[in-house]
């Protein structure tokens, strides 16, 4: 019998749900290939680990950028590997595929995300938007009347959206999140310290000191980078107001895509968000403060979902195991 499986490719991790046993996967969107021949060394966190030290010969990176697929071919395999690690496919019985996709995307990068799992070996490939999966994973009632707001903070994007009636009323995509966060971290690290740094310092900062309001200082921290002004290795101390200097504007631009969503947002339902508040999701939803910081910029209560990094793979597990989700889920084939 075939499997069936759900899968939520992200930017900087994709998770797997395996029908009847729950989350079976937790692996980084991460590909190592030999550059001449394309053929892939390693996946998932033996690939992260590559990042930043590979030779010439051979090349690390994420084939999912900002959430959709930078690179079809690499994208294909790494969800070939990841789906014989659990053995969710064979020749004879391949599995059938709910994948989450973003909300605000294209009809071209929509399917380039099925053909990929098709390639990938899936039987059948169904599509649900990324808002309506965390909406469902964090428990949120999203087929009712009453207007909820979410908002899903990943690595490559920031979803935010009111959903009525099983879907969304109004919405806002931002391709700003944890890359944009670490990225924002190194050029500080270049103009503050002339010391360069790489991505996995930068996410190293941004999780150990890192906060989104000054309510939350958490010390510092010394990190290795190269200077700028002579080459050679330095040590440098950072603290933790220096990182929230440093996404600063990456904060304000994601508080303004909430408060621009609720604008959009008919007045029946943003009675209902006033009373309820605003659940927040996503990998980047534990940067301390981000709940009190949203707060303060919407007037309306925020409350942090109880499993935020897993809230989007919850809830197409959710669709996976439930018979009458298929108002959620979109079948071309």
């Amino acid at each position: 019998m075939a499997k069936q499986i759900g899968v939520d490719l992200g930017t900087s991790t994709t998770q797997i749900y395996l029908q009847g046993k729950g989350i079976v996967m937790r692996a980084p969107s991460v590909v190592a290939i030999e550059h001449a021949s394309k053929r892939v060394i390693a996946v998932g966190s033996a690939a992260k680990r590559m990042l930043g030290k590979t030779p010439t010969a051979i090349l690390a990176f994420r084939p999912v950028k900002d959430g959709v697929i930078a690179d079809f071919d690499i994208t294909s395999l790494m969800l070939n590997q990841f789906f014989q690690k659990v053995e969710a496919g064979s020749m004879l019985s391949r599995p059938s595929v709910v994948i989450c996709v973003p909300y605000g995307i294209t009809e071209v990068e929509r399917r380039a995300v099925e053909d990929a799992s098709y390639e990938a070996g899936a039987r059948i490939v169904s599509l649900i938007e990324e808002p309506i999966a965390a909406a469902i994973g964090t428990g949120l009632r999203v087929a009712g009347a009453r207007g909820n707001m979410i908002v899903d903070i990943g690595g490559g994007t920031t979803e935010v959206a009111v959903i009525s009636l099983g879907g969304i009323v109004a919405s806002n995509m931002l391709r700003v999140a944890g890359d944009a966060f670490d990225a924002a971290i190194v050029s500080y690290m270049k103009l503050r310290h002339s010391v360069l740094i790489g991505e996995m310092t930068a996410e190293l900062l941004k999780i150990r000191i890192g906060s989104a309001h000054p309510k939350y200082d958490r010390g510092s921290m010394q990190v290795w980078g190269r200077s700028l002004r002579n080459g050679l290795a330095a040590c440098i101390t950072v603290q933790s107001a220096e990182i929230r200097e440093a996404i600063t504007e990456q904060l304000e631009l994601i508080a303004a895509s909430v408060k621009a969503a609720l604008e959009d947002t008919p007045p029946e339902l943003s009675a209902d968000i006033f009373d309820t508040g605003i659940m927040l999701t996503g990998g980047c939803s534990l940067l301390p403060g981000l709940p009190q910081l949203l707060e303060e910029s919407t007037g309306i209560r925020v409350h942090l979902a109880k499993h935020p990094f897993d809230s989007v793979c919850i809830g197409i597990g959710r669709c996976v195991e439930t018979a009458d989700s298929s108002e959620f889920i979109r079948r071309r084939r």
